[in-house]
């Protein structure tokens, strides 16, 4: 016959109330002192105790909030963004985010690129094309790049950065018999990215070699769907007959695969660094 008196043993991850705690076992009596050292230490956190769990009675076990901060630590280091852009710096005293974007007063090609930065950030991973940002220097194209790699890190998603010149030297420098690198070890990052930022496409010299290579590094990702971010000084448009467009620096079947990569957006304005020096004086 059942007995009333039987010891209730609660359900997985749930908390006991006090006037309902069980008795520890062995093992958890031998495990408190570990527990205690745990949660006296100084750089413990006061949710988790540094197990990693939130305990929350009547609700059970979760994922603690500073091992999610300590994901996007690593994340963000993983990401190589320049510290010019990833640490607070004159003269934005902030890293590059979407919450310090502010395009120029009656910008309407700002405020655009930065919408479609928003919406990309927001809507991830339910996108299938990335941004092509188009303008010339001193727009904020660099910076809204970056700014959505810090809104996708928050969100805990893989990222990388790499200007592209610094990219080419790297696969350059991978040649030469005394590196210990090969071009696989370089490329290998820039191919299985979840979102890649390039940053001053076209800006190298168009040889042979740059053409092959960014067709190479481009096509790969073209080809497995991955999202990818682009800057550019170069534009479409062939302003005076001297000036070179995008297609002329990138190439006819680079440039065609780019429509399909991304969305083309094109900012204009004044040079934001320029105006800074004038204010100094």
């Amino acid at each position: 016959m059942p007995s009333d008196n039987r010891k209730k043993i609660p359900p997985l991850f749930a908390v006991p109330e006090r006037d309902e705690a069980v008795e520890d076992s062995p093992a958890e009596e031998q495990s408190k002192p570990a527990r205690r050292k745990r949660a006296e230490s100084p750089t413990a956190c006061q949710k988790c105790f540094g197990t990693g769990f939130e305990v929350t009675p009547g609700r059970g076990a979760r994922r603690c909030e500073c091992r999610t901060q300590d994901t996007r630590g690593k994340l963000l280091e993983q990401a190589r963004i320049p510290r010019r852009y990833r640490e607070p710096a004159p003269p934005r005293r902030e890293a590059c985010t979407l919450q310090n974007y502010y395009p120029a007063p009656n910008n309407g090609s700002q405020l655009k690129a930065f919408n479609y930065a928003f919406r990309l950030v927001r809507e991830y991973p339910s996108v299938e094309r990335g941004l092509l940002l188009m303008g010339p220097v001193g727009v904020g194209k660099t910076h809204l790049a970056v700014a959505i790699l810090h809104g996708l890190i928050e969100k805990g998603v893989p990222c990388l950065f790499y200007e592209f010149g610094a990219l080419l030297k790297e696969i350059q420098d991978s040649y030469n018999k005394v590196s210990n690198t090969s071009e696989m070890s370089v490329l290998a990052p820039v191919y299985q990215a979840e979102v890649l930022v390039l940053d001053e496409l076209g800006a190298s010299k168009p040889t042979d070699w740059v053409r092959d290579t960014m067709m190479q590094i481009i096509g790969k990702r073209y080809n497995d769907k991955k999202l990818t971010v682009f800057t550019t000084n170069y534009s479409d448009a062939r302003r005076n007959p001297a000036e070179e467009t995008l297609e002329d620096r990138v190439g006819v079947r680079l440039r065609s695969r780019l429509y399909e990569m991304c969305r083309t957006v094109e900012l204009d304005g004044d040079d934001y660094r320029k105006q800074l020096d004038i204010a100094k004086v």
